[in-house]
């Protein structure tokens, strides 16, 4: 079991795909297009949509998630540089695990962006 906001969730329905400094990025295992990522950071929780054009990153639209607090505006900015920095990453996550169904391992950076 996982608790995010408070809420206990069972592993496999919610992938964690990357811990930074605190934030977990994870998908809910029945997501739907376009692809995108929820993004916690205490108890807070915002998420990013990642707009393609031709197979390359063109935009990262935020929006709040129903239920709980969003991310503060300096956590959301700290969030959507990681999603620019490792959007391939993300994407290729995506695919294996919606498309391929195949699990994806959480990967943490200790690495400042």
């Amino acid at each position: 079991m996982l608790y995010l906001c408070g809420r206990k969730h069972d592993v496999k329905d919610m992938p964690k795909i990357f811990e930074y400094f605190g934030f977990v990025f994870f998908f809910y295992s029945n997501e739907h297009e376009p692809i995108h990522v929820h993004v916690q950071h205490g108890e807070c929780e915002s998420i990013f949509e990642l707009i393609m054009m031709d197979g390359k990153l063109i935009e990262i639209r935020g929006r709040e998630k129903k239920g709980g607090p969003p991310l503060t505006e300096k956590d959301k900015r700290t969030a959507e540089a990681f999603i620019r920095k490792y959007s391939k990453n993300i994407i290729d996550k995506w695919v294996k695990f919606f498309v391929m169904k195949q699990a994806v391992r959480s990967t943490t950076i200790h690495k400042k962006i």
